[in-house]
């Protein structure tokens, strides 16, 4: 019985969930397009085909000019339209009602005529948001460093990868430098992205995230048959080079909610900061559940959820390439 086997049977528990129905978070961003007037696109998830019971409940002194146009999109419905709001938005409450009664999250997205934004995250223990003159360090760190959780805990992929080189690496040492040179490249390339000091297309580093899963899976295979490859000889040097590849989707993710034009170094930091926190939430979390289920001696069960790892990791991963290239 080995600790890869306890990896895999974890596996086989945790990775169907993640598929199962997802709810992805709402999405509210409002832009003002002129004078007390502003854009809105308001972004329902639904599950299936049916929508969340969720509705935008804008500050009193807002009055919708046309009416919402709503189409179905991706799993989510959207709606736009317009409104006016006589004094603006500043130290106005916004609420998004019914968010208690899910456990779902809705980003908000601000965005002003003199070219600052804001960003905050509502929850169902705290779906109001007083819209600050000038946001605080304290408002905008704790935004996006759970952004930057709630990214990596729902990014499959990422978790994927990882999960397989928890499959590869053996000794906590080797385990720890790992992990260090996969968040010191993913770091790199995420800060030089999001900055704009490197442009690379969004959609082959989508298929090369999933290539790079892929490529651990065979590697996994190789070492059932007694061939050590790369990652199993120097873990440490393809965590890198992957990881470079990983950072450039963080940073895609972090493109589509968009940095405070006033402290855009603040919240890259704080979004990586987050990535990093949910990121050893997960590796934990697998060690700990990994080290109990060691405990439980059940060497058939533990052999057989290796080998259905390793099926889960390829073929999911040959999915997501396939598909991705699809999309170019």
């Amino acid at each position: 019985m080995t600790f890869r086997a306890v990896i895999g049977l974890l596996l086989i528990l945790l990775i169907p969930p993640a598929f199962a129905d997802e709810i992805r978070p709402g999405y509210l961003e409002i832009k003002e397009n002129g004078p007390d007037v502003f854009s809105i696109l308001w972004k329902v998830p639904a599950k299936g085909d049916r929508k969340l019971s969720l509705q935008a409940r804008l500050p009193g002194n807002c009055k919708d000019s046309t009416e919402p146009t709503v189409r179905f999109v991706n799993g989510a419905y959207l709606q736009r339209w317009l409104v006016a709001c006589e004094g603006g938005l500043f130290d106005k409450t916004l609420t998004i009602e019914g968010l208690q009664a899910t456990s779902t999250d809705v980003l908000l997205r601000l965005e002003f005529a003199d070219g600052t934004s804001q960003s905050a995250m509502l929850t169902p223990t705290a779906p109001s948001f007083l819209i600050p003159a000038s946001p605080g360090p304290l408002q905008i760190s704790g935004t996006y460093t759970w952004l930057g959780v709630t990214h990596i805990l729902m990014g499959v992929d990422h978790l994927l990868f990882v999960f397989a080189l928890l499959i590869i690496v053996n000794g906590k040492r080797r385990l720890l430098w790992t992990i260090t040179a996969f968040t010191l490249a993913h770091s790199l390339t995420l800060a030089g992205a999001t900055l704009g000091l490197i442009h690379v297309p969004q959609q082959p580093v989508e298929a090369v995230i999933a290539l790079s899963i892929l490529f651990l899976a065979i590697e996994i295979v190789h070492g059932k048959q007694g061939r050590r490859g790369a990652a199993a000889r120097w873990p440490w040097l393809v965590a890198f080079v992957f990881g470079l590849l990983h950072g450039f989707g963080f940073a895609g993710a972090l493109a589509e909610v968009g940095l405070p034009e006033q402290a855009i170094p603040l919240a890259l930091i704080f979004f990586n900061v987050g990535v990093e926190l949910g990121q050893l939430l997960f590796v934990a979390t697998v060690l700990v559940l990994g080290y109990l289920l060691h405990k439980l001696k059940l060497p058939k069960l533990l052999d057989w959820s290796e080998t259905a790892a390793i099926y889960v990791i390829g073929g999911l991963s040959s999915f997501w390439l396939f598909e991705r290239i699809s999309a170019f």
